[in-house]
């Protein structure tokens, strides 16, 4: 069943797509370090992250300077949440640089 998936490369790609698999996600030659679920939260303009890929478990933000993110979600905050209660949301909008491609 697709789920709304995403991924992030060794390359800084941010990726997501209703997908079956998180490797679905993937182009030849990626190198995935990590990916988890998405949902928008249009009220506060963010994409919320949670929760890791079967495949390829927690995201490993710390590999990163720089997140490139597909142009379309310009103004969207992003954030990972590593738990329910939303303690210790990883704000990655503030943490890393942000790119944006097409």
């Amino acid at each position: 069943m697709a789920l709304p998936k995403f991924i992030i490369t060794m390359d800084g790609y941010f990726r997501l797509g209703m997908v079956n698999q998180h490797k679905d996600l993937l182009k030849s030659g990626d190198q995935c370090i990590g990916g988890g679920y998405y949902h928008f939260d249009y009220t506060t303009n963010r994409i919320l992250l949670d929760r890791e890929s079967y495949d390829f478990g927690r995201p490993k933000w710390h590999l990163l300077d720089t997140l490139k993110v597909p142009s379309v979600y310009r103004g969207l905050r992003l954030v990972y949440t590593y738990d329910d209660n939303f303690h210790d949301d990883f704000i990655i909008s503030e943490e890393l640089e942000i790119e944006y491609y097409d």
